[in-house]
């Protein structure tokens, strides 16, 4: 009996999180600039699975944004690792290309959960 075994590349968990982004990449078909808003499903420590309506191809580069009141937060160089094209929920798995202190300063260790619970009493108070 044969076993077969996926290894999970993985740097870090991934911490499920709504956070509005902007992906904006050069489509090849067209050759147009394409800009798209959309919500981040999870974020990891060099990267990013995000809803976006319209999907870049597999491999592309993407410039991706995370928006703080229409402006953009944090920003970053992502290669597309893998796309869903479920017409309820298009997903893009993004990996950063240029992952820094910033994104994990910024995104990815204000989304961990105990952090989450943490702040939102210190808002409630």
């Amino acid at each position: 009996m044969s076993q077969h075994y996926t290894t999970d590349q993985r740097t870090g968990p991934r911490y499920v999180i709504s956070l509005p982004v902007r992906a904006e990449w050069d489509d090849d078909a067209s050759g147009e600039h394409v800009v798209v808003d959309g919500q981040t499903e999870n974020v990891g420590p060099t990267g990013a699975l995000v809803h976006l309506e319209h999907l870049p191809d597999v491999g592309s580069r993407v410039q991706l944004a995370v928006m703080r009141e229409g402006a953009p937060k944090v920003s970053a160089v992502a290669e597309v690792l893998r796309i869903e094209r479920n017409p309820a929920q298009p997903l893009a798995a993004l990996q950063l290309m240029n992952a820094s202190d910033e994104w994990r300063g910024l995104v990815y260790e204000p989304s961990a959960p105990h952090l989450q619970h943490y702040e939102y009493e210190i808002e409630d108070d």
